[in-house]
């Protein structure tokens, strides 16, 4: 007999084919809780931690400025600030193609490769002398961490279900702003060694660097293609896994790569306003990730003091981030929770181009918890917003790929409104931040909003009222052109 489907408040009976009603999956909530738990712990830790390490290994050189790196290695003018920006070609370059190959040959493959490079590189930075140097290292290390976001995004949502999605990216995360804090921590540590051969920043260099390549070899055997090849998993787990994907992350589980199609999403205007919202959140959140210790120095602190007082922000900020990215999955909710750390940033950018830091640092250290705050959250909330509603894997695995090489070019904006000319304040740099904020904050609230028009509209004109859990991913093969499809705003 056919099932139907009612709608309440339109009486009309409609076939299930047409509008499928919410799926009851054959396994319960104590099955499914205990297969996220083994995601959680044996695959989601390992995870955070080589973002911890890919973090560690990215921004040390802010730490390693405030000992006198630059100095000692004969920088001079904007040799720095030159050096910071490299980083961000080959990042924004390569995020894509890595991506896809992490796609095609599986991230838990790619991502240890990757991370034995840029581990490597940090090593290389404690003997490396002169600009020309450092300049090839920092080429390399943005090569070899272009694809850890996109990749790890992607890989996830091969895992965890749509409304899991955040939460988890939200823990992932916050390992950059706790990098920052552990990079303080270990900069407090080992500025305080006194040798008579090596510098303070030569220790943190090794130190880091050591670490992520041990950490590396680890991930490369442990990490799982997929849920559905994983050792770990019984038979039993493995087809609860696929049940879960099909019914709320991917059109095909394990979809074959077509290159073709991966780029088939940017024929939507949606996708370019996402990537605007990139750029726009990414100029903020690359100030605050390079040049916290310049800000924080910018106090007249002494160096010791300038990476013991990083720690404290970027742990408030890293709290932040988990906080909103539970309560967003636990609403099924992007768009606002975007907007009110974006919010929480630029109050603290206004703060800290408004008043005299020198004379009132408390006021001034206050801002800089705004900022960590604020910044870190909406680089999580966007991406899972996007790939929540991509899902054609291929397509997805693509998306990731482009829109965070967009977030990571606002580095090039960063770098080069931090200016040596404009220490201590960097009130160029403060007011750029701020604007570029403002903007991502206009264009989330107002493609919210159309979000969620645009689903009432559809339910209108169906005669029906369904939400995007109430339908199987694997019944929208064409994305947001599929009749069935609703934005998760």
């Amino acid at each position: 007999m056919e099932t139907e489907f009612r709608n309440k408040s339109s009486g009309s009976m409609h076939d299930e084919s047409e509008v499928p009603s919410k799926t009851t999956a054959s396994y319960n909530v104590e099955e499914e809780r205990e297969l996220t738990r083994k995601y959680d712990i044996c695959l989601l830790g390992p995870l955070a931690l080589m973002y911890l390490c890919n973090a560690l290994d990215k921004g040390n050189v802010g730490n390693a400025k405030t000992a006198g790196w630059d100095k000692d290695i004969g920088l001079t003018g904007n040799q720095y600030y030159i050096l910071v920006m490299v980083f961000y070609v080959p990042f924004c370059l390569f995020g894509t193609p890595i991506s896809l190959l992490a796609k095609r040959f599986s991230a838990a493959r790619v991502l240890p490769i990757m991370m034995l490079g840029f581990g490597s590189m940090s090593l290389f930075s404690t003997i490396a002398r002169g600009f020309s140097q450092v300049f090839a290292i920092r080429f390399f290390l943005g090569i070899f961490e272009a694809a850890m976001l996109p990749g790890v995004l992607f890989y996830l949502s091969t895992f965890y279900k749509r409304n899991e999605l955040a939460s988890r990216l939200g823990i992932f995360y916050a390992m950059s702003a706790i990098s920052g804090a552990f990079s303080g921590l270990i900069a407090f540590g080992v500025f305080h060694i006194r040798h008579s051969k090596y510098k303070g920043w030569q220790f943190l260099f090794w130190i880091e660097g050591a670490s992520t390549i041990i950490f590396a070899i680890f991930a490369f055997f442990w990490l799982p293609r997929s849920p559905y090849t994983w050792w770990y998993l019984n038979p039993r787990e493995k087809e609860i896994a696929r049940m879960r994907i099909l019914t709320d992350s991917s059109v095909t589980a394990d979809e074959k790569l077509s290159i073709r199609d991966s780029f088939r999403s940017l024929e939507s205007p949606l996708y370019w306003i996402w990537a605007v919202v990139n750029l726009t959140f990414g100029v903020p959140l690359a100030s605050v990730n390079n040049f916290l210790p310049q800000i924080v120095a910018s106090l007249n602190y002494s160096t010791v003091k300038t990476n013991l007082f990083t720690v404290a922000p970027n742990i408030a900020g890293a709290l932040t981030l988990v906080v909103l990215t539970f309560s967003s999955d636990y609403f099924r909710e992007r768009s606002i929770h975007i907007c009110i750390p974006l919010l929480i940033a630029l109050v603290g950018f206004i703060i800290l181009g408004t008043i005299d830091v020198v004379h009132h640092k408390g006021t001034a250290y206050f801002a800089c918890f705004l900022l960590t705050m604020g910044a870190f959250a909406p680089s999580v909330l966007v991406a899972t917003w996007y790939a929540n509603n991509t899902p054609q894997e291929s397509r997805r695995a693509a998306v990731a790929g482009i829109m965070v090489a967009i977030a990571n070019s606002a580095g090039l904006i960063s770098t080069n409104v931090f200016r040596a000319q404009d220490e201590p304040r960097y009130l160029p740099a403060l007011i750029t931040s701020a604007v570029s904020g403002a903007i991502c904050f206009i264009l989330v609230a107002g493609l919210g909003a159309w979000m969620r028009l645009e689903n009432r509209r559809r339910n209108r004109a169906q005669g029906i009222n369904i939400k995007p859990q109430d339908v199987k991913t694997e019944n929208l093969g064409a994305g947001p052109d599929s009749p069935l499809f609703r934005f998760m705003y």
